[in-house]
């Protein structure tokens, strides 16, 4: 995207997604083996709480809480024994987002919803490094509390080139006049939106001189697209859904991110000292700083900045797909009235499979948004190349999520590796849209 976010409109926003990560070209990925695997536990239960929507009145909310606070951090290869009480009165589906091949841990196919006073215990296996995000919203539209979301980070088996590794989580809620929450699916009317960065209105992030950090920045909003700037510093993309790209700038310092897409950033901070550079946040609507970058008057971290990356290790994706020989779906999402095979979540025992592969082959989706606003695609199990428009080749990113404008058709292709059923999931960006499944199975 070339605009500045000051100028950014809808139709601009959507069509950034695919723009902002077009630019690298395509490299050699090496596979980076699994360290030794560890067994170790994480005990998650989903409960009333609170929130700090507005200064000084923190608001009820249904939180799922789990050893640490904030950021869930594991290494790939390690075994996670999940233990999960649901203290709520609604039941509760887990969502693992951006780890594949978790068949025992999918939800409502491999795992079904926890009811109120329920509980479960099932192992993880984590396959891929990478940023990923724990969803309890599945089954949320028009739920009487806002539920946030957790950031899952899995750090690779070698340590990046950077001295700090940070989240940013954006989030987004629809807060009536009295401050009380609107629920997603639910019409907000004149509910004024607010967007938290790791709970927070505003952030204020301090750098020292030539230090280079990591960002993993995860869209953890309901629905909306939304575009994030960091001014006057070169921001170098190195992963996106949680897979390694080849590093490349983005435009204008400028991150398009859909809903539940996670983008990691390097960032070297080069400027003078007591330099504040703002970070400002687009939802298509208008532009609004949630926060500034300070490089502060501490001594230089090095006499220089560091060289450019090299790539993030390759979490083993195949380098090459077979496109002569996949399996062909076409496929509609958009509005709920016109896609009667689409069921919101807890119907999906009544869908049938959109389409059944055999381990191995290729599968070539071709998507279309048949609504009059932008949707999201999100693909469970399994990530993606997006391909070229005469279908001769793909962009150099994996994807799990992918933003389509009003009437556009993308095709997107991946290979079958997991046996399992998985979950397909679609929804307009509007906050008043329902979640959307429909399944697929690999077997």
């Amino acid at each position: 995207m070339t605009q500045s976010p000051h100028t950014v409109t809808r139709r601009t926003l959507l069509a950034g997604f695919g723009s902002a990560i077009l630019a690298p070209s395509l490299a050699a990925w090496t596979a980076s083996p699994a360290r030794a695997q560890a067994r170790l536990s994480l005990a998650l239960r989903a409960a009333p709480g609170t929130l700090p929507l507005r200064p000084g009145a923190p608001g009820p909310a249904w939180l799922l809480a789990g050893a640490p606070d904030g950021p869930l951090r594991y290494r790939r290869g390690d075994e996670i024994d999940v233990t999960f009480q649901n203290d709520l009165p609604v039941p509760v589906a887990l969502n693992w987002r951006g780890q594949n091949g978790m068949a025992a841990a999918e939800p409502l196919l491999g795992r079904p919803p926890v009811a109120p006073g329920g509980n479960d215990a099932f192992p993880l296996s984590l396959r891929h490094a990478g940023t990923a995000l724990l969803d309890a919203r599945l089954l949320g539209d028009g739920q009487a509390l806002p539920s946030p979301v957790r950031a899952l980070v899995v750090q690779g088996t070698a340590p990046a080139e950077v001295d700090r590794d940070e989240v940013w989580l954006i989030e987004d809620f629809r807060l009536r006049a009295d401050g009380s929450a609107v629920a997603p699916g639910a019409d907000p009317k004149d509910a004024a939106t607010l967007f938290t960065v790791n709970g927070k209105a505003t952030i204020d992030f301090t750098a020292k001189i030539n230090e280079r950090f990591r960002i993993r920045i995860i869209n953890g909003c309901q629905h909306a697209v939304i575009a994030l700037r960091i001014e006057d510093h070169d921001v170098r993309v190195m992963a996106i859904d949680g897979q390694p790209a080849e590093p490349f700038l983005a435009r204008n310092s400028q991150l398009v991110l859909a809903s539940g897409t996670r983008i990691d950033v390097f960032i070297d901070a080069v400027k003078p000292a007591g330099t504040a550079s703002n970070i400002l946040l687009h939802d298509g609507k208008e532009a609004r700083p949630i926060g500034r970058l300070v490089v502060s008057g501490d001594a230089p971290i090095r006499d220089k900045p560091l060289p450019s990356p090299a790539p993030l290790p390759s979490n083993g994706l195949p380098a090459q797909l077979d496109l002569k020989s996949a399996l062909r779906v076409d496929l509609a999402i958009g509005a709920a009235s016109a896609l009667p095979d689409w069921v919101r979540p807890a119907d999906v025992a009544k869908a049938v499979p959109t389409f059944r592969v055999n381990p191995g082959r290729v599968v070539v989706l071709a998507l279309t948004n048949r609504s009059k606003t932008p949707a999201v695609f999100h693909l469970h199990g399994h990530h993606f190349r997006l391909l070229d428009r005469l279908d001769d080749g793909w962009k150099p990113f994996w994807l799990d999520t992918l933003a389509l404008e009003a009437g556009q058709t993308q095709r997107i292709a991946f290979a079958a590796e997991h046996p399992g059923r998985w979950l397909i999931e679609a929804t307009a960006t509007d906050w008043a849209a329902p979640r959307l499944v429909r399944w697929y199975e690999v077997g």
